[in-house]
């Protein structure tokens, strides 16, 4: 009976870590950006994103325009920790360089800026960061 007791307890306890572990993964602060608009505009919305090091975000990318964009931020990729991208039914993890939202596309990156500095925002399509397709990433 006591050696059941002791069984019981530690999973009890290997069930309550597990259930903080999941619950600190999901902390994060949401930012919602646009990549262009039903209009067809060319524009992020917000083109101005700020961020703070070692803390957790969920980017949520979405494009409500007729066109395909990217969010091409290679430097701040580089200067983020990459926990996971997600679009649809599909989880993609490891370096994030670029991502491609199709027309009504929406995706997800969570990750946590490391490294200070200002970074580059724009859609690499031909044409689209010249006519304003373009922003400015800062990790304070």
């Amino acid at each position: 009976m006591k050696k059941l007791l002791i069984i019981i307890s530690i999973n009890i306890l290997f069930f309550c870590n597990f259930i903080i572990d999941v619950q600190a993964n999901t902390d994060y602060e949401i930012i919602d950006v646009s990549l262009g608009n039903e209009q067809g505009q060319l524009i992020f919305t917000p083109n101005e994103l700020k961020f703070s090091t070692g803390k957790k975000y969920k980017l949520v990318l979405n494009n409500p325009s007729p066109e395909k964009h990217y969010f091409t931020a290679k430097d701040f990729a580089d200067a983020s920790w990459t926990q996971k991208v997600q679009a649809g039914k599909v989880e993609v993890k490891g370096a994030i360089h670029e991502l491609e939202l199709k027309p009504e596309g929406i995706a997800e990156w969570v990750f946590i800026p490391e490294k200070k500095g200002s970074y580059d925002l724009y859609c690499s399509i031909k044409g689209h960061k010249e006519a304003g397709m373009k922003g400015i990433i800062t990790i304070n």
